[in-house]
């Protein structure tokens, strides 16, 4: 039995999907992995389904009707994970831009004291692989677009790649999260800091994904930006009840 699990959202992943659990399976440290596919017509869980007869204790898959969002996806999973008693609980993707092994340093910082460790490209300096200039500007933008708004003291509030013990998601509304895309990502981290939690960065390296495509789209980048300054009027107040 492991305590630490960790959460993948997938949809259209065939090309990374066996290849990332087997990462995630031969760390040292032992994790059981959640995927929680939203229905991908690339036959995703179907793989994991085959996966599942050689790591039939420690893969677990969920498949939801369809693609629904990135942070619906990520609250079945931390729902599930409650459900089950797991004591640290990690969010990652399958796209190899978060590097398997780093699971283990997130993993270590939970331990040694944080509540929440989120894996940061912009800790110490900017830590990106082979994304184009504009990409970087506009991520690294956002990030110092969102401390200003929220006071948030985190290098890189939009990191997906992220560690929190399972009481920061047990106080948590869950059910109030209002934005599914990536700035559900944002969200999680603020509830967190509103709840005075202590939030701690692990600096990575972040790689752009070598196979399947990009998620990201046009109204997820605007329900960052125009969503940030509602949540923290809200938070204003309601608290963490916004």
């Amino acid at each position: 039995m492991s305590d630490s699990l960790v959460i993948i959202p997938t949809y259209n992943e065939i090309e990374n999907i066996e290849a990332i659990i087997r990462a995630v399976f031969d760390l040292k440290t032992k994790f059981h992995v959640l995927i929680v596919d939203d229905n991908s017509p690339d036959g995703t869980a179907e793989k994991v389904r085959e996966l599942q007869t050689e790591f039939n204790a420690a893969l677990f898959l969920e498949v939801r009707k369809e693609k629904s969002g990135l942070g619906t996806a990520y609250i079945h999973g931390f729902k599930w994970a409650i459900e089950k008693k797991y004591e640290y609980i990690f969010e990652m993707d399958a796209d190899f831009s978060h590097t398997p092994s780093d699971l283990l340093r997130l993993h270590t910082a939970c331990k040694n004291g944080a509540d929440v460790a989120v894996g940061s490209r912009y800790k110490k300096g900017v830590n990106v692989v082979n994304w184009p200039l504009y990409r970087v500007l506009l991520s690294y933008g956002a990030s110092f677009y969102v401390k200003m708004i929220t006071g948030m003291r985190v290098q890189d509030p939009t990191a997906g790649f992220v560690c929190y013990k399972r009481h920061v998601l047990e106080n948590v509304n869950l059910d109030s999260i209002r934005f599914i895309g990536y700035a559900f990502q944002i969200e999680m981290k603020f509830r967190a800091y509103l709840l005075n939690y202590k939030i701690e960065e692990v600096s990575i390296i972040f790689r752009d994904r070598v196979k399947g495509k990009s998620k990201m789209s046009s109204s997820i980048v605007n329900e960052a930006v125009f969503g940030v300054i509602k949540m923290k009027i809200r938070s204003l107040f309601q608290k963490n009840r916004f």
